[in-house]
């Protein structure tokens, strides 16, 4: 990873320990408190960083915005893993498991409130800008999340229906980042617009390769099982494929597969890889993935900025796109 990027993830880690204060009720507080010792990449807030950097913001402006990005991020996932039933976040027990369902309820609204809080810190004459991006883009977080828990009993899912659905589940908040760094910067409409579409581009190209990793990824390198989303039959980009793709025996063998009680995991897995490499389905994901970010790249380079700050965001998408496949 870049060295400036590394160096904004450590500036933001710093800042959120410097923000860990014990306050009253304990209860309400300490979950917060620990979500946010459990770790993570960073990566959002470094970007906002980055995105105020390349058109020479001043990174004290920037920080709460960064902060703020993180805080509403780990809250999404705190009462993500109440609706997924998640006993574990990053190794850990997630909160509603250390503690029960309403505290994690209650220090997730709180988290929500705090990241507000943060963007409102520094009064800077685009804070109203700021704010608007920001509230757009929680909204658009929970329509995502919205669609992908009614996805997990629809039948009429469709390609274009998944793909708006990591948009706003996953790509709108890493685009957001991008956006608010620029406007805090006072970049131009262009190129805060250019730095928007970059993310967005790049976070359903990334959600893509995730899917492809699922299911041809290395166990190792991947850090989980291969085939999970396979077991549970996640609708993904791959399977949607498939579904579309399938005649015949293959779609009578895809039907079998996914209302099946007596395969077990394993003979599951390789009887729907079978099928998907029967139909190409890899090559048309990878075709897909490439596409997006390819867009994300031509945005990128249609940003008028110093041009070797804009290859640190060319290098971290290969970075980010460039993991075992």
């Amino acid at each position: 990873m870049h060295k400036i990027i590394s160096f904004y993830i450590n500036l933001v880690n710093g800042s959120l320990n410097e923000k860990t204060v014990k306050k009253e009720p304990a209860n309400l507080y300490d979950p917060i408190d620990y979500t946010l010792s459990l770790g993570g990449k960073r990566i959002r807030p470094a970007l906002l960083m980055l995105a105020n950097n390349l058109f020479d913001g001043d990174d004290k402006m920037a920080l709460n915005s960064a902060l703020a990005i993180e805080v509403f991020h780990n809250f999404t996932l705190l009462h993500d893993d109440i609706m997924d039933e998640a006993p574990l976040r990053r190794g850990e027990p997630s909160v509603y498991k250390k503690w029960n369902t309403n505290v994690a309820i209650l220090s997730g609204d709180v988290m929500l409130m705090q990241s507000i809080q943060l963007l409102s810190k520094k009064n800077h004459p685009n804070l109203h800008r700021v704010l608007s991006i920001f509230n757009a883009t929680a909204i658009q977080v929970c329509e995502g999340q919205q669609y992908d828990m009614d996805f997990e009993n629809s039948t009429t899912v469709s390609i274009d229906d998944y793909l708006k659905m990591i948009e706003l589940k996953t790509a709108v908040l890493l685009a957001a980042s991008l956006k608010i760094g620029a406007v805090i910067s006072n970049a131009s409409s262009d190129n805060a617009h250019h730095i928007y579409e970059f993310g967005k581009n790049l976070g359903i190209a990334f959600q893509l390769m995730d899917d492809i990793l699922d299911l041809y990824g290395n166990s190792k390198k991947v850090g989980k099982r291969i085939g999970g989303d396979v077991i549970v039959n996640k609708k993904t980009y791959l399977l949607l494929k498939a579904q579309e793709l399938a005649t015949g025996k293959s779609k009578k063998d895809l039907e079998f597969c996914l209302s099946s009680s007596v395969l077990d995991d394993d003979t599951k897995v390789e009887k729907v890889k079978t099928i998907f490499n029967s139909l190409n389905i890899k090559k048309l994901a990878v075709e897909e993935m490439n596409l997006f970010y390819n867009t994300a790249i031509s945005h990128l380079d249609s940003i008028d900025a110093n041009e070797s700050k804009k290859r640190v965001f060319e290098q971290f998408a290969k970075g980010l796109m460039n993991r075992e496949n």
